[in-house]
């Protein structure tokens, strides 16, 4: 099975589970096949007495590391430099671990990245798009290069202002709050790698919000979830999506739950 991720060389050599129901003697062999065709979750999967049977165990173990990799590596530079992303950190110095059990940090931008953003974007544009690696690289890499250009295009149709994209390492959705203080855009939106699932990496969501600010919550925010090819928003929908609800706070002056 070969991923239908960024990572398209890396290959699962292993049957997929969810095309081969482990139930014995089942009483309709053909429903269950199609029922368990009809999703990704681990049904029909069968048991060895007590324990999971052996495929479906290396199955679990396989997209296990896929979700590992998806996590643990970072964005390919590459694919900023194609972009002409500039690159700044959140207040995380200790690496991935960190990052990971210090999400505080991860809200917050470096002072160093502080001055950068400053430099290199312009003060109070219309909407400002930001990019954060957050808990995938991988969805990243299967979906920026294909929805930025569109919400670019997007909002200078409508009219509008664009700021200069860049992208955040170690990002949290709470870093929102620092480039509404530092920038005072309009509307910031934030694309970020979602927490992959067992053999899902590449899923991306779109958080938005009018005028961040410190203090603000996820009830001050919107989020367009689930972007990727194959199952979720098609990335070029979803920009267009975005650029839309975009419009529609600009009109509104709030977003989330705000009035």
């Amino acid at each position: 099975m070969t991923l239908s991720s960024a990572a398209a060389d890396l290959v699962i050599d292993l049957d997929d589970t969810a095309a081969i129901p482990g139930i014995a003697q089942p009483a309709d062999p053909a429903g269950l096949a199609k029922l368990a065709a009809a999703t990704t979750a681990r049904i029909a999967v069968g048991r060895a007495g007590p324990r999971p049977r052996t495929a479906t165990l290396l199955r679990f173990q396989a997209d296990h590391a896929v979700t590992q990799d998806a996590l643990y590596r970072d964005v390919d530079p590459a694919l900023l430099d194609s972009l002409d992303l500039f690159e700044v950190q959140t207040r995380v110095s200790g690496g991935k671990e960190e990052y990971l059990l210090r999400p505080d940090l991860g809200r917050r931008l470096s002072d160093a990245a502080r001055e950068t953003v400053a430099d290199g974007c312009a003060f109070g544009a219309d909407v400002q798009v930001c990019i954060g690696d957050g808990l995938s690289a991988a969805a990243i890499e299967a979906n920026v290069a294909a929805i930025l250009p569109v919400i670019a295009r997007g909002v200078r149709s409508a009219g509008l202002t664009f700021g200069t994209p860049f992208f955040i390492r170690y990002c949290r959705v709470g870093v929102l709050n620092d480039i509404g203080d530092l920038l005072r855009p309009s509307v910031v939106v934030l694309l970020i790698g979602e927490r992959p699932g067992l053999g899902r990496a590449n899923s991306m969501s779109a958080y938005m919000a009018y005028r961040p600010k410190a203090g603000d919550t996820d009830a001050n925010r919107e989020v367009l979830s689930n972007i990727y090819e194959g199952g979720g928003s098609n990335p070029l929908e979803a920009g267009a999506t975005i650029v839309q609800m975009a419009l529609r706070m600009l009109d509104d002056g709030h977003s989330g739950v705000r009035r």
